[in-house]
C-alpha cells in the first residue's frame, strides 16, 4: 500500500477512521508508560528484601530501617510501613499495615491499564460503526444514482462498500494491539503481587520474632541501656 492509497483511505474513513487512529496512540502511549514503570520493579523488590533480611538476621534493625529509608525505590514504602507499625506493635495490625501498602503499591502500578481494556474493547465496535455508516452512505448514493437514471449495478455501491470496510479492519487491528499489552500487564503484575506477597511475609515474619543478637527483644546494640555498678566499699576492721 503506497502513501497516496494510505491517506486515501484516512480520507474516505472520516471521523470513524481518526478516532480509531487516535485510540491507537493512546494505546502505544500508555504501553509505553506503563513498561517505563514497571522497569525493574521486580528486581529492586527483591533485592531490597534481601538487603533488610540480612540486616535483620544480624540482628540490625537500626541499619535496616535506615536501608528501607535511604531507597529510592517504590517498593521501599512497605518496608517502611512495616518499621513504623513495628515501634508500637506486633500483632496483627503489622501485618494489616504491611498488606494494606502492599495493595497501594500495587494500584499505582495497575493505573492506567483500564484504557488499554477499554480501547481492547471498545475499537472494533467503533469501526464496525463506521463501516455501517459507509454502507449507508453506499447505498444512498445507489438510490441517487439510479432515481438520476443510473443503470444502478453492483459496481456502484462495492467500491463504497470496500472502503467502508477498511474502518472495522483499523478497529480489530488497535484492539489487537491494546488487549496484547493489556494481558501482558496483567500478567506481568499477577507474577509481581505474588513476589511482593513471599518478601512481605518474610519481613513480618522477622519483624515480629525480633530476630537479633540481642535475645530476640529488637533492640540493636546502641539502643540497649548500660548500667555502671559501683565497687563494694571496703569495711573497716574492728580492733
Amino acid at each position: 500500500m503506497t502513501i497516496d492509497e494510505l491517506v486515501q483511505f484516512l480520507r474516505q474513513g472520516g471521523i470513524t477512521l481518526a478516532g480509531i487512529l487516535l485510540a491507537s496512540v493512546v494505546a502505544l502511549g500508555v504501553s509505553i508508560e506503563r513498561l517505563m514503570a514497571l522497569w525493574g520493579v521486580s528486581a529492586q523488590a527483591r533485592s531490597l528484601g534481601q538487603t533488610v533480611a540480612k540486616h535483620l538476621l544480624r540482628g540490625e534493625p537500626v541499619a535496616a530501617e535506615k536501608a528501607a529509608e535511604r531507597s529510592s525505590y517504590i517498593v521501599a514504602d512497605l518496608f517502611r510501613a512495616g518499621f513504623e507499625r513495628a515501634v508500637k506493635t506486633k500483632g496483627p495490625s503489622l501485618d494489616a499495615a504491611v498488606e494494606r501498602e502492599r495493595s497501594q503499591l500495587l494500584l499505582k502500578l495497575k493505573s492506567k491499564l483500564w484504557i488499554l481494556g477499554t480501547i481492547g474493547a471498545t475499537t472494533p465496535f467503533v469501526g464496525l460503526f463506521g463501516t455501517v455508516v459507509g454502507i449507508m452512505r453506499s447505498f444512498r448514493e445507489l438510490g441517487i444514482d439510479v432515481t438520476g437514471g443510473g443503470a444502478g449495478g453492483p459496481g456502484a455501491v462495492m467500491a463504497g462498500i470496500s472502503e467502508a470496510l477498511v474502518a472495522t479492519a483499523a478497529g480489530i487491528i488497535v484492539a489487537v494491539e491494546a488487549v496484547i499489552f493489556y494481558n501482558y500487564f496483567q500478567s506481568r503484575l499477577s507474577k509481581l503481587s505474588i513476589e511482593l506477597r513471599l518478601i512481605s511475609e518474610e519481613f513480618v515474619e522477622l519483624l515480629r520474632e525480633g530476630v537479633n543478637g540481642n535475645g530476640g527483644n529488637g533492640l540493636s546494640t546502641s539502643e540497649i541501656p548500660t548500667t555502671t555498678s559501683t565497687p563494694p566499699q571496703a569495711i573497716p576492721a574492728k580492733t
